[in-house]
């Protein structure tokens, strides 16, 4: 990771983000883990955040990410909250009950 540099800023900013499913229930498991692990990774290529570590276990998920100043914090975790539910939901329409 590191500093990095745009034409007006030099930045190091790193985000810890944690998601807690509604009332803590184990909807995340192995197979919708591993699905979710890779829609983070794509996300993060996309948009040129960097995962640094990220752990998906049933009952939440964790990401320690860095991101350049462009994004807000809200802004950072409304993209990888909708996209990722999104792409869970159409995929295993199951974890939505």
């Amino acid at each position: 990771m590191g500093i990095k540099r745009t034409e007006q800023a030099v930045y190091d900013l790193k985000y810890d983000l944690v998601w807690i499913p509604k009332y803590r229930k184990n909807v995340l498991g192995s197979d919708v883990s591993g699905y979710l692990k890779e829609v983070f990774k794509r996300i993060s290529e996309e948009y040129g955040f960097e995962i640094d570590t990220m752990e998906v276990v049933e009952d939440h998920v964790h990401v320690f990410l860095g991101a350049p100043p462009r994004y807000s914090p809200a802004r950072l975790v409304q993209i990888m909250k909708s996209i990722s539910a999104k792409e869970v939901f159409k995929k295993f329409p199951d974890t939505r009950k």
